[in-house]
């Protein structure tokens, strides 16, 4: 199985989750560093097969570069879940350099990691995650597409 077909059960069959936290309907209480991989490696799955985003992520990522991109969003999440200082990189400035990247692929981004941390965590710690993702969605829309210039009034 690749990375690409790795669906969450896929992932828990690879990866044993007894040591988590599990609340109701098996979906994960708490945040831990095995949740965090959890989720990081369900949810890009489901970006690379999907049909808006996977193109542009396979062709930003090369095939051999995603068990590094896997460790770097986990040290990512990690860092802003945990508060563990893992991930020390920009990652405005890696995104500026992605082609294909526009302002609608956010919503689909979104939607994918919300169907995702809904499908691993309970409410409350899912609803953590997906406010932290909306903030970063509408930190790189700014970053990378706002311009001041197009606030100015036309002049005659």
């Amino acid at each position: 199985m690749d990375d690409r077909t790795n669906s969450i059960a896929g992932y828990s069959r690879k990866h044993p989750v007894k040591e988590l936290a599990m609340g109701r309907a098996g979906r994960l209480a708490a945040v831990s560093e095995e949740a965090v991989e959890r989720l990081v490696h369900c949810f890009y799955a489901k970006v690379r097969g999907d049909g808006e985003l996977g193109p542009v992520f396979e062709a930003a990522i090369a095939p051999e570069q995603w068990s590094a991109h896997l460790a770097t969003m986990c040290d990512f999440w990690s860092s802003l879940m945990l508060a563990t200082g893992r991930y020390k990189s920009n990652p405005l400035a890696a995104h500026t350099r992605v082609e294909g990247i526009t302002p609608e692929l956010f919503e689909r981004w979104l939607e994918l990691f919300g169907e995702t941390v809904d499908e691993i965590f309970e409410e409350g710690v899912g609803a953590t995650f997906r406010a932290k993702a909306e903030r970063i969605a509408q930190s790189f829309q700014i970053g990378l597409f706002y311009r001041p210039e197009m606030d100015r009034p036309k002049t005659a």
